[in-house]
């Protein structure tokens, strides 16, 4: 008993440090599980994946298992304990500690991580966690800088699984993605007529929506033909190839930026390579004299582009509409309401937003939603606007 509480205590302290209080690959805080094979401290969420990876990573929780003196000792082979003082017993680990543990893991496992590729964080769907993991210390990509071809060779093909625009089956398409040209093209079933489309990259996204697509491996890409935004939905049955899309993805936008943009540093282009919505779901909206009928809209919040996009289903191809978002001293402007006299609408949790053009009035089904879209769309108010943001907000007006 002696020595478990021993063992306890010298793990919850080693949790305590700098080096260790955060998870080793997702960045949650206060990691309580530990891989005594790789020497680091990971969540409970990540300890899901390490847990299938048994073959180079054991974990236990530092709270609740048992931890015997050797498993103690070999998660102490790797882990830091600069500035911790030892027992003369212990003193022969110490300059094995001061050589290894979570920043070192991490010097090692991710030495050659590019700087386009994507590190998930705590809130990230769970297949880009686990490649994530899976990438590290089981293919340990990023441990020599040749491991990273498929992401740098220019073009990237394949398989996936596309949603009809009309029926809303998902059928095989093939996909091509070219550096050269900066394109990302799909094809039919007779590939000699050429692609369906060819997308520029230009202002390509892509972000992950498992529970909007209702697959755990779904990939939202979004982008503009003529200033109207497009959806593709897609998915691949392996975890690892919609991954190495996305980053593929990434790695494309990354060089575009970095052409189209010669001077910007890579930590200010690093933001706009991909990037998730601030905010979507259902609002009800009216139409611009606010006596028409209310209609079920899905809401998409863009907070780099400053766009609130509207679809009529959360799966549309199609954007209806979208309304720029300004500054509050450009005469931008969002507040709670409770509009009277209208028609139409089953949701009574109203939200008032003022642009110079015209008065938008959206229904929410609950408070707390009113809330969240209240407090998104304030964030983008409160926001300078960039010099390319006039251009968008020129190109919207435009189009009325």
């Amino acid at each position: 008993m002696a020595n478990r509480e021993k063992n306890k205590k010298a793990l919850l302290d080693l949790a305590k440090l700098p080096e260790n209080n955060s998870c080793a690959d997702c960045g949650a805080p206060d990691p309580d599980w530990a891989s005594y094979k790789l020497g680091i401290f990971v969540c409970l969420n990540c300890s899901g994946t390490h847990r299938n990876l048994s073959n180079v990573s054991r974990v236990k929780s530092i709270r609740l298992d048992f931890w015997d003196d050797d498993l103690v000792q070999n998660l102490l082979f790797h882990i830091n304990l600069i500035g911790v003082v030892f027992p003369v017993t212990e003193r022969f680990h110490v300059k094995f500690m001061k050589a290894n543990g979570n920043k070192v893991a991490k010097e090692f496992y991710e030495k050659f991580v590019p700087a386009f590729y994507y590190r998930p964080q705590q809130d990230d769907c769970e297949v880009l966690r686990e490649q994530w993991i899976r990438a590290k210390y089981e293919r340990q990509e990023f441990t020599e800088e040749k491991n990273l071809l498929a992401y740098s060779s220019g073009i990237y093909e394949g398989v996936l699984w596309k949603k009809g625009k009309d029926n809303g089956q998902f059928l095989k398409r093939k996909f091509v993605l070219s550096e050269q040209d900066f394109s990302l093209k799909y094809y039919k079933e007779d590939e000699s007529k050429g692609p369906k489309a060819v997308i520029s990259v230009k202002n390509l996204n892509a972000t992950f929506q498992p529970q909007k697509i209702g697959h755990a491996h779904g990939l939202q890409i979004t982008y503009c033909v003529e200033d109207h935004t497009r959806n593709l939905f897609v998915y691949h049955e392996s975890g690892q190839e919609i991954v190495n899309w996305f980053n593929v993805i990434r790695a494309t936008r990354f060089v575009y930026l970095k052409t189209a943009f010669p001077t910007a540093t890579d930590s200010e282009l690093l933001p706009w390579i991909t990037r998730r919505y601030l905010k979507e779901g259902y609002m009800e909206k009216t139409g611009p004299l606010q006596r028409e009928p209310f209609k079920k809209r899905w809401f998409i919040l863009d907070a780099m582009d400053r766009k609130l996009l509207y679809f009529k289903t959360q799966l549309d191809a199609v954007e209806l509409g979208v309304i720029f978002i300004g500054t509050e001293n450009h005469g931008y402007s969002v507040r709670e309401s409770v509009p009277k006299g209208t028609r139409g609408n089953k949701w009574k949790c109203g939200v008032t937003m003022e642009t110079p053009d015209r008065q938008f009035v959206f229904m929410c089904e609950q408070e707390r939603e009113r809330n969240e879209w209240l407090e998104a769309l304030r964030q983008v108010i409160s926001k300078p606007m960039l010099p390319q943001d006039y251009t968008t907000e020129a190109n919207i007006r435009r189009r009325r």
